[in-house]
């Protein structure tokens, strides 16, 4: 995503920010001088609005863990409690090669506005709904808006930041998550008891007026309109093509998540097969050839996004599960046991926005997916009753530590190796990686968690007292995330390219 440097034009991994006459809207004279921050005053409004957006997301998904099990029993779809997650994701994932199409053509503003009312509508219609169906379309509206917002977000760091406060950015999205990673269930908890599970959606969107309010008249200053090598218009139509692959790749992964349901159903494998041969061409379609084979460079960055987002949230989201089934804690300290992890994930990325580390960034990666893979597989030790419950707190703790480094990381590499008329859609592939990992991974975890007898675990809080304790399901779905976190050390040694 970021430009060329016009005095070399050969070396993309030496790339620098754009020059000021090649951004449309953008004003020389707002330039940062060398030792001016993010929160310099030429990035200051622009910094603080922008973290402040996902701030705000940040508690949303955060708090929605704990507020969705009320909403899923008052509503009565319980049985479709998984589908207003996977709903989420889905449409996510159309919304990330949208924004991409739209920022590459049109610049990021339309994109990022639209995302924001998308997300505030379905948080708005979630919080309204009467019925489970109308929750599930709700949350789909929640996803479209939000691929189209973080899309947008990564265009206008590769547009508005010069190369050297990149990593500091992005460290400071992720330490946005603290926060909120703490706070959100506990205020959603409370929230959601005191005055009700629709509070917790209908209370945000109220709150993103002042951020956006910051960020926008910064964001069509410095960030807007399109953007070519030759600084020439843009074509202002979008690529069809693109467009019809999200269509598949989102309708794919929505009946794969269906089918891992039930693998026993015959239109459940029907389904499995339909999304399957959607997605697989969808996805070769979208992503940097040589993605599968882990080319060296981008590929291979690409890939390492979804490897490492996947494996780790896919594991994350049986943790507080197995605590409650199979060692007897509440729901609330059971939740409280990943909290570490919000600020040792900030940390991490803390870490590798450092100017002093950047020559080691790649060793830096491969230490992160270790510590992943090691957290992982760590995690399923208390179904030994013999080992502490503390011991999950302290692994998923260094587990988060991995993923600041490996996460803040692949996106600094992407725009890095990205020129600026490729910013949408190379910004796009690395979430759609990233979202396609989270479906298709919880997909393979939950039908290898449910073949072994874990769904009978899932509706009490005292099951592990009540001989329902299910150990080898647990094992299934964390060993193997492990695993796919192992494979993901060996690619993080084809990030540099030749």
């Amino acid at each position: 995503m970021a430009a060329l440097d016009p005095r070399d034009a050969t070396d993309p991994g030496d790339a620098l920010p754009p020059s000021p006459s090649t951004l449309p809207g953008d004003d020389p004279t707002a330039l940062p001088g060398p030792e001016e921050g993010v929160l310099g005053r030429a990035h200051r409004a622009l910094s603080i609005g922008m973290v402040s957006v996902i701030l705000l997301i940040a508690f949303e998904a955060t708090a929605v863990g704990t507020a969705m099990p009320v909403a899923a029993r008052e509503l009565h779809g319980v049985s479709l409690y998984a589908f207003a997650f996977s709903g989420y994701f889905t449409t996510s994932l159309f919304g990330m090669v949208l924004a991409g199409q739209w920022s590459d053509r049109r610049g990021p503003l339309g994109a990022l506005t639209a995302g924001i009312a998308a997300f505030a509508a379905g948080l708005l219609l979630a919080g309204t709904a009467g019925a489970m169906w109308l929750f599930i379309l709700a949350r789909a509206v929640q996803g479209l808006g939000g691929g189209l917002v973080i899309v947008a977000l990564y265009v206008v760091v590769g547009r508005a930041y010069p190369e050297r406060l990149r990593p500091a950015i992005m460290a400071a999205f992720a330490a946005s998550w603290v926060v909120p990673s703490i706070v959100g269930p506990l205020a959603a908890g409370a929230v959601t008891e005191h005055l009700g599970w629709r509070w917790v959606f209908v209370g945000i969107p109220v709150l993103v007026v002042l951020p956006m309010a910051l960020a926008l008249p910064e964001i069509r200053r410095r960030a807007s309109g399109p953007v070519t090598a030759d600084g020439g218009d843009a074509p202002s139509a979008p690529d069809r093509r693109r467009i019809r692959l999200a269509l598949a790749v989102s309708l794919g992964a929505g009946l794969l998540q269906y089918a891992a349901q039930d693998l026993t159903s015959p239109l459940s494998l029907a389904a499995g097969a339909a999304g399957a041969a959607l997605l697989v061409p969808a996805v070769r379609g979208l992503l940097p050839r040589g993605t599968y084979r882990a080319a060296r460079g981008l590929p291979s960055v690409v890939l390492l996004r979804g490897v490492a987002a996947g494996s780790f949230i896919a594991a994350e989201s049986f943790v507080p599960l197995m605590l409650v089934t199979e060692r007897g804690l509440a729901p609330t300290l059971a939740g409280f046991s990943l909290a570490a992890g919000g600020g040792t994930w900030a940390l991490g990325s803390w870490v590798q926005s450092r100017p002093r580390v950047e020559p080691y960034r790649e060793r830096l990666m491969t230490l992160g997916m270790v510590l992943v893979a090691a957290a992982i597989a760590a995690a399923p030790g208390v179904l030994i009753h013999s080992v502490p419950v503390w011991t999950v707190a302290v692994a998923w703790a260094f587990g988060c530590f991995g993923m600041g480094l490996v996460i803040s990381s692949t996106s600094v590499l992407l725009l890095k190796l990205s020129a600026p008329e490729e910013a949408g859609a190379n910004s796009a592939a690395l979430q759609i990686s990233d979202g396609l990992a989270n479906v298709l991974l919880l997909a393979a975890g939950g039908a290898a968690f449910a073949a072994l007898g874990g769904g009978s675990v899932t509706h009490t809080a005292t099951a592990a007292h009540a001989g329902g304790s299910h150990p080898a399901a647990f094992a299934a779905v964390f060993l193997p995330m492990a695993a796919v976190a192992l494979a993901g050390a060996w690619v993080t040694t084809r990030l540099r390219e030749r």
